[in-house]
């Protein structure tokens, strides 16, 4: 005979799920990880000064938009004056060249626009992704057929030439709207993927069934005993999924597909600084420097995510 697990009668109390990680154990974890720190710190110090990036116009007096002859050479085509891109006590990174648009001012608001756009597509991706990848992986049978095979019809187009077919072809608009919804579109199969191998997982153990034998429906069974144990893996997958898009927003504005001059984005900035690379570098310099440590960052700190939640699953 094989044993059997016994399940609650009818009406009475589910036992509770195993509880995921505790947040305090992971955070104490990060804390201990110095890159992670210092990951993390340059990430809040660049979101503060986004968010501040008005203030700091007003301080400067400089805005995205403002036009500053003076700081440039008209003799020398448009140039800005100084070594190093016109960088002064008026302008701490320098002008942009031909028309003297303030650097800081620009990068900080482009910073604004890109991060809105993949913390966007990210929340957009992150909810497609878990509903439908534990829909199809709780329900198994003709649902599970019909995500599936839509998550491989989507995953089988090479995104980023069609990315920049469907921007080329649709009207300007609200550009900003359209690449959250471009990149929503071809993101979330590799969301649903994973959450829909755990649901499966997760649908056969002893806490799901007792959920059931106490009557509740379906989508408490997804959202209270299920989803709880899926937080571990959509925080490492967000956190790596950011920067990816934040990649396919500069990506796409830099191949003139992307934001819509003359709203600032680094893509843009780094596509129009190409032509000046050799005469004012620094035109080049910064805002390609912003998006890598960007980038860079927060794929550090999802992979010590991943590790410090990795490390936890296994105790």
């Amino acid at each position: 005979m094989t044993a059997t697990t016994a399940l609650p009668e009818p009406g009475t109390a589910a036992p509770p799920a195993p509880p995921p990680p505790a947040g305090g154990s992971l955070t104490r974890a990060l804390l201990r990880d110095r890159t992670a720190v210092i990951s993390t710190g340059f990430l809040l110090l660049l979101c503060l000064l986004a968010l501040c990036a008005p203030l700091v116009s007003q301080l400067t007096g400089n805005g995205p938009y403002t036009f500053d002859s003076a700081a440039l050479d008209s003799h020398l085509g448009g140039v800005p004056h100084g070594a190093l891109g016109g960088i002064s006590a008026e302008h701490p990174l320098g002008v942009e060249p031909q028309n003297g648009r303030d650097i800081l001012a620009r990068v900080l608001y482009g910073a604004r626009v890109s991060l809105t756009i993949a913390l966007s597509s990210t929340v957009l991706t992150g909810c497609l992704g878990v509903v439908l990848g534990m829909t199809a992986g709780y329900f198994k049978g003709w649902v599970d057929q019909v995500v599936s095979r839509l998550m491989d019809f989507l995953m089988s187009f090479p995104a980023l030439i069609f990315m920049i077919a469907i921007l080329s072809s649709v009207p300007s608009g609200n550009r900003s709207v359209l690449l959250v919804a471009v990149i929503s579109l071809f993101g979330w199969p590799y969301f649903a993927r994973v959450i829909r191998a755990q649901t499966m997982t997760l649908a056969g153990r002893e806490f799901v069934e007792a959920a059931h034998a106490s009557g509740a429906r379906s989508a408490a069974v997804l959202f209270r005993e299920i989803l709880p144990n899926l937080r571990s893996s959509v925080i490492v997958m967000v956190t790596l999924a950011v920067p990816g898009y934040i990649g396919t927003e500069a990506g796409l504005s830099f191949l003139g597909v992307g934001v819509s001059p003359p709203t600032p984005s680094w893509g843009q900035m780094i596509s129009t600084s190409v032509s000046w690379y050799a005469v004012d570098p620094m035109f080049f310099v910064i805002p390609g420097a912003l998006l890598f440590s960007t980038v860079l960052s927060l794929t550090v700190l999802g992979d010590r995510l991943r590790a410090v939640t990795d490390a936890q699953g296994a105790r």
